[in-house]
């Protein structure tokens, strides 16, 4: 039996159309109707996830016919696993914004990207992202590059948040920007368990021109022994002295952690 016919005939005992199955892979009905009817090929990809929904070898759908027995057992076998209609979902809303659908859902097995004002994939890309990868404005992912990005390992433009965060102002357990918070910040101001800055550091283990913490080093320091409390006028009369133009609202929020 040619693949085109073993394809047809798998759809069928499924009870699928060739609609759901062209949802299901991720191709076009056309496509489907192409391959049932021998006047193309999927690739490799295709071939593969077809084997993985009918529960069948490459080689059995692709060269073998396997015999009345297996069959059985697949249509089966098939039945139960109805919901692998979920092998892939997609949504575009209808209503669009200079030509992206305000949200646009498209996840599943294997890579699926969106695109939307509110993209939600394996990939997105859009105004609000979420997904394995994500990119965006407002971004939430395991990898995210954004204006804000939150996520495991997150780039922004404005700000960070996550295991490890690279953005102007970054959070996270390695946090790497202009103002950095994190166990191990590095940044012009950083704040953590190890800091280390060019200008100032803030933490246990304090590396900057002015250095603060219980082991610090730098050209001005103040070291916290023995319980000792550091004062928010020690602070601000240390970071004016050096740094007597610097922007007031920062030298405000470093002065607020002695408060």
């Amino acid at each position: 039996m040619e693949f085109a016919d073993k394809l047809q005939k798998f759809r069928k005992e499924r009870g699928m159309s060739q609609e759901n199955l062209a949802a299901i892979i991720g191709v076009s009905r056309q496509s489907v109707s192409k391959w049932e009817s021998g006047q193309a090929y999927p690739e490799l990809d295709k071939i593969i996830a077809l084997s993985e929904l009918f529960n069948v070898t490459v080689d059995n759908l692709v060269k073998n016919t396997p015999s009345s027995t297996e069959s059985a057992e697949n249509v089966q076998h098939i039945r139960y696993v109805d919901s692998r209609y979920m092998y892939r979902y997609e949504y575009k809303s209808k209503r669009t914004w200079r030509g992206l659908p305000l949200v646009h859902i498209n996840i599943g097995r294997g890579i699926h990207v969106a695109k939307g004002i509110i993209a939600i994939g394996n990939i997105a890309i859009g105004g609000l992202s979420i997904g394995g990868i994500a990119l965006g404005g407002l971004c939430l992912g395991g990898l995210g590059f954004g204006l804000v990005s939150s996520g495991g390992v997150v780039l922004g433009l404005l700000m960070a948040l996550g295991g490890v965060a690279i953005a102007p102002i970054a959070i996270g357990a390695l946090a790497i920007g202009i103002i950095a918070i994190g166990s191990l910040a590095i940044g012009m101001f950083s704040v953590g368990a190890c800091a280390i800055a060019s200008h100032i550091a803030i933490g246990q283990y304090a590396t900057g021109h002015i250095a603060i913490g219980e082991s610090v080093r730098g050209a001005q320091t103040l070291l916290m022994e023995n319980n000792k409390l550091i004062s928010a006028e020690q602070v601000r009369a240390l970071i004016y002295q050096e740094y007597p133009r610097l922007w007031k609202p920062i030298v405000e929020r470093i002065i607020s952690i002695f408060n």
